[in-house]
């Protein structure tokens, strides 16, 4: 007997909804920071006219960068199988930084919304680096 080794469409499509829905949800965020004046952003973000501008910046261009990563290697056949992983650990990194920023300022509220993103983005870090990765 041989063992088929390959994933099933429910595991392709599970993977393809998490990396829609962090795509749209990291890009708006992603442009948001990148691009909405702090004195403007802060009325959503209080803590961004805490921290330097440089900072949100730069939080900005990596979670658009991340959204990107999880999208367009697979459409362009560009490395996708190691493109789109590592921009979703990316993203599970920036969400377990953000958990420990919020935490430390007491913004509990925000601790259940990094944990799920996060989740979900390790999820997709770890289906296509092992149970479907995505080929050229």
């Amino acid at each position: 007997m041989t063992k088929n080794n390959k994933p099933g469409m429910g595991m392709q499509i599970s993977l393809w909804i998490g990396q829609i829905m962090l795509a749209a949800m990291f890009g708006m965020a992603g442009v948001m920071k990148t691009f909405t004046p702090v004195v403007d952003l802060a009325k959503k973000l209080p803590w961004a006219d805490q921290v330097p501008e440089a900072l949100v910046r730069f939080i900005g261009i990596s979670e658009l960068a991340g959204a990107i990563g999880l999208i367009l290697p697979a459409f362009l056949r560009f490395f996708p199988g190691f493109l789109t992983p590592l921009a979703s650990l990316g993203l599970a990194v920036i969400m377990a930084l953000a958990a420990g920023f919020h935490g430390t300022r007491g913004e509990m509220s925000a601790l259940p919304i990094n944990a799920a993103l996060g989740a979900v983005a390790l999820f997709v870090t770890w289906g296509r680096f092992f149970k479907a990765p995505l080929s050229k």
